[in-house]
């Protein structure tokens, strides 16, 4: 790699670490604390045992709590290091730093990050990234404020110049913009040469306005696993249809149809009657596994084998995330993969 080569790796590529924040009171899981603390543990396990996890803590005694937490459940402890910094929630996806391989060193591209367009206060998130950063988190970096709003759980790359992404959530953050000009902003930032656009896909008890990784990723440069849904019966039956008709006609950068991997629909979880999104889709991938949300449903077990004909050199780590689906996320959403040699 030249030292003016800039891109954006794929979540598949070799990671330094797992970046998180310890939910606590001052967060929106103060009402089912313990139920979504025990979902943050056995997500840590599951990282440490494949790579390092760096966990953000609110203060000194947020720190001390988790670390007794961890330590009580057999974690190994040296593969978890914590960072004291402010947050509003812990939606790391979406406030964390999209990260790019500059030359030898890194690029952290520092977007604003308004509560999903304002939905919610998200003050302390926005300075997130500049705050870790001024504290030397990361090695050989630059950081690059850009005043436009993007999550990371709004985009998709393959790591070879192709961007997934869904018109809905950006054309709902920036109203006013083309899809040209948002297909030429996003290419410029991200060091992309193509953008697919998906026109379907949403999930009821999403407050993203649909983002791509709770309906489809890249395992590959040839390969998108998908959220499918195939009970005609189902609210989300005609979105997600079209949606995967609309995967079907995309094409590589070679010319060849992708390969597809649709993953089953878990029956409907209601919670005080709102329905929650239970996406399959919300999948994080580490160094040699891919860790995949559970819901506590007779389609776990498929998601995991459609998973592991995806992704058929890694484990298939199943992580119990219903908890965290009831605040309107799932397993990628509260995480953010920082590549080999940033931490």
């Amino acid at each position: 790699m030249t030292e003016h080569t800039v891109r954006f790796p794929a979540e598949w590529e070799s990671q330094s670490a797992i970046l998180i924040a310890w939910p606590n009171a001052g967060t929106d899981w103060a009402e089912r604390l313990g139920e979504v603390e025990e979902t943050y543990i056995a997500l840590v396990a599951a990282i440490t045992r494949f790579q390092p996890v760096v966990i953000c803590v609110a203060d000194d005694d947020v720190e001390s709590y988790a670390q007794a937490r961890l330590s009580s459940n057999r974690i190994d402890m040296d593969r978890v290091r914590f960072v004291g910094v402010p947050y509003d929630d812990t939606w790391l996806r979406d406030s964390g730093p999209i990260t790019l391989r500059h030359g030898r060193g890194f690029r952290l591209l520092d977007f604003r990050f308004t509560g999903w367009g304002g939905k919610f206060d998200a003050s302390q998130d926005d300075l997130l990234v500049e705050r870790l950063h001024a504290q030397g988190l990361f090695a050989d970096s630059m950081r690059d404020s850009i005043a436009f709003a993007l999550e990371g759980g709004a985009i998709d790359t393959d790591g070879a110049g192709t961007l997934l992404t869904t018109w809905r959530c950006l054309h709902e953050r920036h109203p006013d913009a083309s899809r040209q000009e948002l297909t030429t902003k996003l290419s410029g930032w991200l060091a992309q040469d193509r953008v697919l656009w998906l026109d379907h896909g949403y999930l009821e008890g999403d407050d993203t306005d649909a983002h791509v990784d709770t309906l489809a990723r890249f395992a590959a440069e040839d390969a998108i696993v998908f959220q499918g849904c195939d009970d005609p019966g189902d609210s989300h039956h005609s979105e997600l249809q079209a949606m995967a008709a609309e995967l079907a006609a995309l094409r590589t950068r070679s010319g060849t149809p992708y390969r597809l991997f649709p993953l089953p629909w878990a029956k409907p979880i209601i919670d005080e009657g709102r329905r929650l999104a239970a996406s399959y889709a919300n999948f994080l991938i580490v160094n040699g596994a891919v860790l995949m949300p559970a819901y506590g449903d007779a389609a776990d077990a498929a998601a995991a084998a459609v998973m592991q004909q995806a992704f058929p050199d890694r484990e298939i780590v199943r992580v119990p995330c219903r908890p965290l689906i009831w605040q309107n996320g799932s397993l990628h959403c509260i995480t953010m993969q920082l590549p080999e040699g940033l931490v």
